[in-house]
């Protein structure tokens, strides 16, 4: 679709001609959170779990949640139902609203909502049978990653880091310890063991995050959540990352440190096969 519909403040509009007005505190300020919802064959993946993590997110920041789950859930499905692709990737986009510039929350402001979709494309065959490499920078975010903030310039930074270094993804690691990529989770195997950093204030809590876990249970592969030091990861077995758009890709390189066998490993064959079946349930 060249200009597909959109939804913006209770109107589907075509994407070219959707617009704000300047003083949006999203363009202003980065005021706002954000959440996209994997679709497969026009079901919606995990889409209670992706509503919480949005509504947390609107909690945290003190923006009113403007629907309810069922009116959200309506006004998706009215988005989706206008894109002819089968598997999408919905993104629903929360601001504060329109005020006067000014850093304190305004009073009596309607917050802005925007709900778009693009095309879902899996990730290359060839990157889940040869891996990827990573490069690494120190975090320099803030202090609350654990927000699907609009503000991401960080994560932007982070990405751009990645291209300039001949990589699909940034690790990134916050006073030697790892926190996460620009935009995935980070997983580390050592001795048969899957560990990721804690859910706590220094990531963003990915939907995949509760996914592995079950499908670490339903394998048998014991998970550990836990500080892992940059020496851990570099020496790890296998580390894979994961993310709505990448689902789970295994990493063979990072920096200029051969991880494991320098193939993707049993373990990563083991869940990223669990994956596409949770994808049909």
């Amino acid at each position: 679709m060249l200009d597909p519909l959109v939804y913006l403040n209770g109107e589907m509009t075509p994407l070219s001609e959707a617009k704000i007005p300047v003083l949006d505190r999203g363009f202003i300020f980065g005021d706002g959170v954000y959440d996209v919802i994997p679709m497969y064959a026009r079901r919606l993946f995990r889409a209670k779990q992706h509503m919480a993590r949005l509504f947390r997110s609107l909690k945290a920041v003190g923006i009113r949640n403007p629907h309810t789950e069922a009116e959200w859930m309506e006004l998706i499905d009215k988005v989706a139902s206008a894109h002819p692709a089968d598997d999408q990737l919905i993104y629903m986009q929360v601001t504060r609203g329109v005020a006067k510039r000014a850093h304190a929350f305004p009073e009596g402001v309607t917050p802005t909502v925007f709900i778009m979709t693009n095309p879902f494309v899996a990730p290359a065959t060839a990157l889940c049978e040869n891996g990827i490499a990573c490069a690494t920078m120190e975090d320099k975010r803030w202090l609350r990653c654990d927000i699907k903030s609009i503000s991401l310039l960080g994560n932007v930074l982070a990405a751009q880091y990645a291209v300039e270094h001949d990589a699909t993804e940034t690790i990134q690691f916050r006073d030697g310890f790892l926190t996460e990529g620009s935009s995935s989770n980070v997983w580390v195997l050592k001795d048969g063991t899957l560990m990721a950093p804690p859910k706590d204030s220094l990531i963003l809590e990915g939907i995949r995050y509760g996914l592995i876990e079950e499908l670490c249970q339903a394998a048998n592969i014991p998970f550990v959540a836990r500080k892992l030091t940059r020496e851990e990861v570099l020496v790890a077995d296998e580390v894979l990352i994961s993310s709505a758009g990448r689902e789970l890709l295994p990493v063979v390189r990072i920096d200029d440190k051969v991880i494991g066998s320098g193939k993707p490993g049993p373990v990563f064959r083991m869940l990223y096969a669990g994956y596409q079946e949770a994808k049909k349930a």
